[in-house]
């Protein structure tokens, strides 16, 4: 069997997901779509939603090697929008999918990691205490993906402008402003 299975398993969940529009993505479906044995699959992954766990893990360290390596916290934010708002398709696939609930989880975790390792690579939050910066970073995240679920054409004109926003809510908070 080829070292890079999982990735071919992993092309099979994404093949029906997204160009035969299953909606209920089975093991036996992906074993059929990748010319495999269920005992092949069930060697890689324990079920689907830990197929659909690598598929995000995968994903998640690829964008945040991406992201760490641009030159600015901007643009490292606008490169993980970027990317996010590519993967949305393959995310709306996955919640009209039997899988909702536990790709939504899972996507709430990465995404939390996700930013905790950037937040930690980049040295922010270190005035505050670790339960702090756990509550800091839960909010984000959930911000984010409430972001990435309402996605519209028109964020999509207004990208740098959602970014720079977000960007500066990320690292030195905006005060509100006191109106006369």
């Amino acid at each position: 069997m080829p070292a890079d299975m999982k990735e071919i398993i992993a092309e099979a969940a994404r093949t029906l997901l997204m160009d035969r529009k299953i909606k209920k993505l089975t093991v036996k479906d992906i074993v059929e779509q990748c010319h495999i044995t269920r005992q092949a699959f069930y060697y890689h992954f324990e079920d689907v939603p830990d197929l659909f766990r690598y598929m995000i893990q995968k994903f998640t360290e690829q964008m945040l090697e991406e992201t760490l390596s641009k030159g600015s916290a901007e643009e490292g934010l606008r490169c993980f929008f970027v990317m996010a708002v590519n993967a949305l398709p393959y995310a709306q696939r996955g919640r009209d999918s039997n899988y909702r609930d536990e790709l939504e989880q899972i996507a709430r975790r990465y995404i939390r990691q996700f930013f905790a390792q950037a937040a930690e690579s980049q040295n922010y939050y270190q005035q505050c205490s670790a339960a702090e910066s756990k509550i800091i970073l839960r909010y984000h995240s959930q911000a984010i993906m409430g972001l990435l679920q309402e996605w519209t054409e028109q964020d999509t004109e207004q990208l740098d402008q959602i970014v720079h926003t977000v960007c500066r809510l990320l690292t030195e908070g905006i005060p509100p402003r006191i109106k006369d």
